[in-house]
């Protein structure tokens, strides 16, 4: 039968209690590291564990993804307005067809298109790496421009000439977008990043709540 010990240092085996990891000082230097980051509930240990996410995230999980992904742009945050639709497919196609027939795209059409109800910002997407000959009309289109962050639109038009050329334009937007910055009428094959394949609803807003911080800090481009 087992006898219960009072002794506190026993458990009801008798055997001695392991001490709480809490507890626990290792005196290596290794050990003395990882009891700062996992067990050290100071100020300090909660900065270092944010930095540690931070480096996992950005240099080994993000490069992961890439990789995997054929993609150095496997994720993006939406960052603007310009894919929302604010109503359903049939008000907003109304209000929109004339645009789309001139370019002899159907409702029936737009409606096989991938996210053909658009997205908002504040979306997470993730992105497939495809060849240019592969990228078709109605895809998202994530591409570069001479903006500070990636532009994500529907391919309206495509075409060969000597290269892979798209026209895009943003679901939500009366038209194009042509300026000094960003040309949609003329996107070469090399600005393409990746097609969007995959949506996770407002995930963006961490990230898009951290630069305007930044913005309002003065430490934003």
């Amino acid at each position: 039968m087992i006898m219960l010990h009072k002794n506190k240092g026993l458990n009801k085996a008798g055997l001695k209690k392991a001490k709480p990891a809490k507890d626990w000082k290792p005196k290596s230097l290794l050990g003395k590291a990882w009891y700062f980051i996992w067990y050290d509930d100071s100020p300090l240990s909660w900065i270092a564990n944010v930095v540690l996410a931070y480096v996992l995230i950005k240099f080994i999980v993000y490069p992961g993804l890439g990789l995997l992904l054929g993609t150095h742009y496997p994720i993006v945050a939406v960052v603007s307005n310009s894919m929302e639709h604010n109503s359903d497919f049939d008000s907003w196609w109304q209000n929109n067809e004339d645009y789309y027939l001139a370019l002899n795209i159907t409702k029936d059409g737009f409606e096989d298109y991938p996210f053909h109800n658009g997205f908002n910002r504040g979306d997470i997407m993730f992105l497939l790496g495809k060849a240019p000959k592969d990228i078709q009309v109605g895809d998202i289109l994530v591409f570069q421009s001479k903006k500070p962050y990636p532009i994500i639109h529907r391919v309206i038009d495509k075409q060969e000439k000597g290269m892979w050329v798209f026209q895009t334009k943003g679901d939500n937007n009366r038209g194009q977008i042509k300026d000094f910055e960003l040309d949609e009428t003329r996107v070469l094959e090399s600005q393409a990043i990746g097609r969007a394949v995959v949506r996770l609803p407002w995930l963006g807003y961490v990230k898009i709540w951290f630069v305007d911080l930044l913005n309002l800090m003065g430490l934003g481009r």
